[in-house]
């Protein structure tokens, strides 16, 4: 087994590497079991004390002299708030329950090393499955290694560190594992040589013209506002002729990366991975991620990657791409990070590697004290750059259009150390080993103005690297891949308000409602986030003094949002209204929508506003951030349009006469949003937003105050009589 950081990149990584054999415990997990077996004699006094922490928190335990086993219960609940869904994901609480078992403050180098493979996301949020799962295929695949040896490549000095464990059983008596280290054969893992017919030996599961098919439906989805973006995937297969071994050392020297790894499950099964993405990075509270997005081919001299460095920051599309996979992440993290504390430390930051050139953004928070890093890794199933936006419509179409099960590729490998940390990498550029055959998967991030053509190069440009690897007598190129460089080269070119209470956030599945979530709380709200079903029954029990209607993909009739906003009108609350719930706001109300000509995802546009307050010291023409391909057409009389678009006249912005309904198109949480006197950092923008909506209500309930009269409010759109929610 071994872990490498083969790339510099100063407050980014630091070249390492880490090695061990001969691990006393592997941990394995499906959806339904999860299994913790002893490989050698130490693993198995330890066992006993891991059975006394299992036992303590599973109905059923399956006792074995070499393992244990037991049930996983079902945990993910209709009903959940979303800040606390980390902790009902079935098979991460025993995890972190064995996890525990060796936690020490001071100890960064023992742990547990392995991977989580893309299923896993299904534990964390259900998503209706089509595509067949191998029985054996494991969600998740851990090692807790006794003895590691770490390098430090930059100065060739090296440490090894050994643990011996004592163990006290649920009689009293103790064994330890001291002594038996060397009393255990290491076995040289198996590795059996498959055979593939076809050209060159490789075979994929999508022909090109299947994969353009599927960019066709994706640019459709698009169209309709279903998707922002999408990443679907294929799969090229090649008979491995070459130990595990030396396809990871080529691609060490021919492709070194931050993330690279020589992962060996057993049973002839290995993941060999160089990775260039970052997927979560813990280090205390310190939550960090680097979405890449953004590609273009390299140059044969440094001037001419130079030339490729300008047209790719010159791209509008790769900027595109990279901003909503930020805007994603940033998300994630306000998902489970103090508010106000997720920030962008570094934007479209180049990262050069064999034959690619990537733009990379840098994104921290500060996760929140009553959650770990598991929680912190949870929140980012998946990374938006292997799944795209928003997460569950994405993944759902990946369901429906790939032609197999991901297995490891779009998950993660790393590090969960004993000390708290976590350290992962994105399981792309990625071998996976199976039965003697290997298999590289490569995806292409789809957007409104995608070709399929173009996208069905890349996904074969991406595979290069792995592919040449793959055989004795390769030196960097593939024989099915001659001349796709150079066609790919000209493609790639290509607190402070008065107002304090509960705000309900209805979550219409989307990709940035945390960050929403986040400025209210950053301000002194108490927040839950429901989805739309849940919200409606929580709106019907419990008493808020705010809902706030996130974006979504679709439409609103495809979240009842109708029936959301008749609760909010008939208990009198005030309701804030993005993108969707701007739509909602607009149909509820007797307007009409259309769908723009072209989708707006990831793009910023001119704003101009007239003065309403939820833009105090808003300058008059702001920047604002757009995801929606739907518009209001037809604004009802009852609805006072605040703000548009300065070329077209869309609306942008609503203000309800009667009822404390306010509403923006725009994504006032979107780095792109913002005005000469807010920086650009996504988080300074949505504040002033909000505490302006938070003082404007704050004025609003005092002036009902002086008026004798609380929460009473008149709907003048169709004559119907004033409902009441209480009197002063």
């Amino acid at each position: 087994m071994r872990f490498t950081c083969a790339m510099e990149f100063p407050g980014r990584y630091r070249k390492r590497d880490l090695a061990f054999i001969n691990p006393p415990l592997m941990v394995t997990a499906n959806a339904e079991t999860l299994t913790v077996a002893a490989l050698n004699k130490r693993g198995v006094v330890l066992l006993p004390a891991i059975q006394m922490v299992l036992a303590a928190h599973v109905d059923q335990l399956e006792v074995r002299s070499d393992s244990l086993r037991c049930a996983i219960k079902p945990q993910l609940k209709q009903d959940v708030i979303e800040e606390e869904r980390s902790k009902t994901a079935g098979a991460v609480p025993l995890l972190r329950h064995l996890l525990a078992l060796f936690q020490h403050p001071e100890e960064s180098c023992l742990g547990l090393y392995g991977a989580f493979a893309y299923d896993m996301a299904f534990q964390f949020d259900a998503i209706q499955r089509h595509l067949q799962r191998s029985d054996k295929q494991q969600d998740l695949t851990f090692y807790l290694p006794d003895e590691i040896l770490q390098v430090d490549p930059v100065t060739g000095q090296g440490k090894i560190y050994q643990y011996d464990f004592i163990v006290t059983d649920k009689t009293g008596r103790q064994e330890t594992t001291g002594g038996l280290r060397r009393q255990t054969a290491r076995q040289k893992p198996a590795v059996q040589e498959g055979a593939l017919s076809g050209e060159d030996g490789i075979i994929n599961d999508h022909t090109a013209m299947a994969y353009q098919d599927v960019v066709k439906s994706a640019l459709s989805e698009i169209a309709k506002g279903n998707l922002f973006e999408v990443v679907p995937s294929r799969t090229f297969t090649q008979s491995l002729r070459v130990k595990p071994s030396t396809v990871f050392q080529k691609l060490l020297t021919e492709n070194p990366s931050p993330y690279a790894a020589l992962i060996n499950f057993g049973a002839g099964e290995f993941l060999i991975s160089a990775s260039p993405e970052m997927f979560v990075r813990v280090s205390g509270k310190r939550v960090e991620s680097c979405p890449i997005s953004g590609t273009i081919e390299r140059g044969n001299t440094p001037i001419e990657d130079a030339e490729q460095i300008k047209r790719l920051l010159n791209s509008h599309k790769d900027e595109v791409e990279l901003t909503m996979c930020t805007d994603v992440d940033r998300n994630d993290k306000n998902r489970v990070c103090e508010a106000g504390s997720v920030k962008l430390l570094g934007r479209r930051q180049i990262e050069t590697y064999s034959r690619l050139i990537h733009t990379v953004d840098h994104v921290e928070g500060q996760l929140r004290d009553d959650l770990d890093g598991l929680d912190a890794l949870l929140s980012h199933c998946w990374a938006v750059t292997v799944t795209g936006a928003p997460k569950r419509a994405a993944m759902s179409f990946i369901e429906q259009h790939e032609h197999s099960a991901r297995g490891w590729y779009g998950g993660c490998f790393g590090f969960l150390s004993a000390n708290g940390d976590v350290d992962t990498g994105l399981t792309i550029r990625t071998v996976q080993v199976k039965d003697g055959l290997a298999h590289v998967r490569a995806g292409a991030t789809l957007l409104a103005h995608s070709s399929p053509e173009e996208e069905e190069a890349e996904t074969r440009l991406k595979a290069l690297a792995l592919l040449s690897a793959l055989t004795p007598d390769s030196h960097g190129v593939n024989a099915s891949g001659a001349g796709l460089e150079s066609q790919q080269r000209n493609k790639l070119t290509t607190t402070n308000n008065q107002f304090a209470g509960r705000v309900l956030v209805v979550d219409h599945e989307d990709s940035f409602i945390h960050s929403l979530s986040a400025a209210f709380r950053a301000l002194g709200m108490t927040v839950e986030t429901r989805r739309p079903d849940s919200a409606r029954r929580a709106l019907q029990q419990h008493e808020f003094d705010l809902v706030v209607m996130s974006p979504g993909p679709g439409t609103p009739e495809d979240f009842s949002c109708h029936e959301t906003l008749a609760l909010c009108e008939l208990y009198g609350l005030p309701v804030f209204g993005v993108c969707l719930g701007m739509q909602a706001m607009v149909s509820y109300c007797g307007g009409s929508l259309t769908v723009l000509p072209r989708p707006v995802h990831g793009a910023s546009s001119q704003v101009c506003h007239q003065g309403d307050s939820l833009f105090t010291d808003v300058e008059s023409v702001f920047l604002a951030g757009r995801y929606h391909s739907l518009i209001a057409s037809q604004v009802p009389e009852v609805l006072e349009v605040t703000s548009r678009t300065l070329a077209e006249g869309i609306p942008m912005s609503i203000r309800h006469r009667a009822l404390p309904w306010t509403a923006v198109q725009f994504h006032p949480e979107s780095i792109l949003s913002s005005s000469s006197d807010v920086a650009a950092d996504g988080n300074a923008f949505v504040q002033k937003v909000v505490a302006n909506l938070l003082r404007s209500l704050a004025s609003s309930l005092d002036s009902q105050s002086r008026t004798g009269c609380k929460n009473s409010y008149i709907r003048n759109d169709s004559g119907s009589d004033a409902i009441r929610r209480g009197a002063a």
